[in-house]
């Protein structure tokens, strides 16, 4: 198959990595990828992948038989419709779809009228409509901006002043929901969708702060692994019930509405003292997560992807997953998720790569004059590996992360502990 990726990160190569793994005879365009995707033998062409007329260009010129979209932005930003419009089968959602990640609030609307299970949420325009609404709701306080906010519209805290803070700072960009604190472990699921019908994937956890013990600020993601041996009732049954409580009544009300969500349904839940709830949806793979869901993977991804696209998914029977488990842990630039320094030196890059079962997914590199490794961004690339139990996986990573150098690098320690 001929197959258009879109997308510069590390998810993009997963995506990459997966396709290459299950048949050589693909042709796999990655636009606008990174020296990594580059260095995977994979053809990188400049393009303003959030720009549909600059895509759809793109397509129509080269011909392709699958379009995957990696990221939120273009998605939100309708890259899909004109692609769809003109019969190419495409993975992700039309942008009017795209808002269960792109608009919080209609992502609560959704799930209110398809009574999927979630927590309590309102909607305010300002600071001086939001401090009543905090003294309801109480301690700890959660904050969301309405749109796509780049990791940073999520605030967690404590600390009323704060609260009213991160309000006055959103409100002027949209709707800010005020939304009930729910306690418990966090829980990816991901879900190929066809319009109508829904497959899962398996469940994988991300660690989104910075430092151990999760303290400091939210990332984009520092780590994952998959499965997750520790989910009530075992992994078979949380995933039934989260297909048959969230993840099909929400394509079947996104169906209803005539906005069909076509493409990765991310479920962002919480196993709570009163069950499953859920966070937040997204539009797409999510990052770190992908990369050991896929890794882990032992169907062809292509298969489940085309089928998505066309409508089949009910004529597939569920992926399957190898039972070793996988562990990815993140490299970052010193000063992430802050102001962050780049253009430092990256070095041992093949040395990691030869720790046996492990792999390298890159997310921000680029390739000095001589050939060297340069870190590009915050979040620079992760170690993926797998291991006979979660033990050999998270101590292969880590092996192969020793060997990297990079000045004022920073990683956590504790990626996978709790399983491990």
């Amino acid at each position: 198959m001929k197959i258009l990726v879109l997308g510069p990160g590390a998810r993009e190569h997963a995506i990459v990595l997966a396709l290459q793994a299950e048949n050589a005879d693909h042709e796999i365009v990655c636009a606008p990828g990174n020296a990594g995707i580059a260095a995977s033998g994979v053809e990188t062409p400049a393009l303003a992948y959030t720009d549909p007329a600059a895509v759809e260009a793109f397509v129509r010129e080269r011909g392709f038989d699958l379009v995957v979209v990696g990221p939120e932005a273009p998605l939100v930003a309708g890259v899909a419709d004109p692609l769809r419009a003109a019969g190419v089968p495409v993975f992700g959602p039309d942008r009017a779809a795209a808002q269960l990640e792109g608009s919080k609030a209609f992502a609560k609307r959704v799930m209110d009228e398809a009574g999927v299970p979630t927590g309590r949420a309102v909607r305010v325009a300002s600071a001086e409509d939001a401090g009543s609404v905090l003294d309801e709701f109480g301690a700890p306080y959660v904050v969301k901006a309405d749109g796509l906010a780049a990791g940073k519209g999520v605030l967690v805290t404590e600390d009323r002043d704060a609260a009213l803070d991160h309000v006055a700072t959103w409100a002027p960009h949209g709707e800010v929901l005020i939304e009930e604190f729910l306690d418990g472990q966090e829980v990816s699921l991901f879900f190929f969708a066809d319009g109508h019908d829904v497959l899962p994937l398996s469940p994988a956890q991300d660690y989104k702060r910075i430092f151990d013990g999760d303290e400091g600020p939210n990332t984009g993601g520092m780590g994952a692994y998959s499965p997750l041996p520790w989910l009530p009732g075992g992994v078979d049954a949380f995933v039934e019930e989260v297909t048959r409580t969230v993840a099909l009544p929400t394509v079947r009300r996104l169906e209803a509405e005539g906005t069909p969500f076509v493409g990765l349904l991310y479920c962002g839940l919480i196993v709570t003292a009163r069950g499953v709830r859920v966070i937040e949806f997204n539009a797409r793979f999510g990052d770190p997560e992908t990369q050991v869901v896929l890794a882990r993977l032992a169907s062809p991804l292509s298969r489940y992807l085309l089928a998505a696209a066309n409508g089949g998914l009910a004529q597939l029977p569920a992926p399957e997953f190898s039972e070793e488990p996988a562990v990815i842990v993140v490299l970052a630039s010193e000063g992430y998720p802050g102001e962050v320094s780049t253009g430092r030196e990256l070095s041992g890059l093949d040395s990691a790569a030869e720790v046996p079962g492990v792999h390298l997914v890159h997310a921000a590199t680029s390739r000095n004059a001589e050939g060297g490794w340069v870190a590009s961004g915050g979040r620079v690339l992760g170690a993926v590996a797998r291991g006979a139990d979660f033990a050999q996986a998270r101590e292969r990573a880590y092996a192969a992360l020793d060997r990297i150098g990079l000045e004022g690098g920073q990683r956590r320690s504790d990626i996978a502990a709790r399983v491990a």
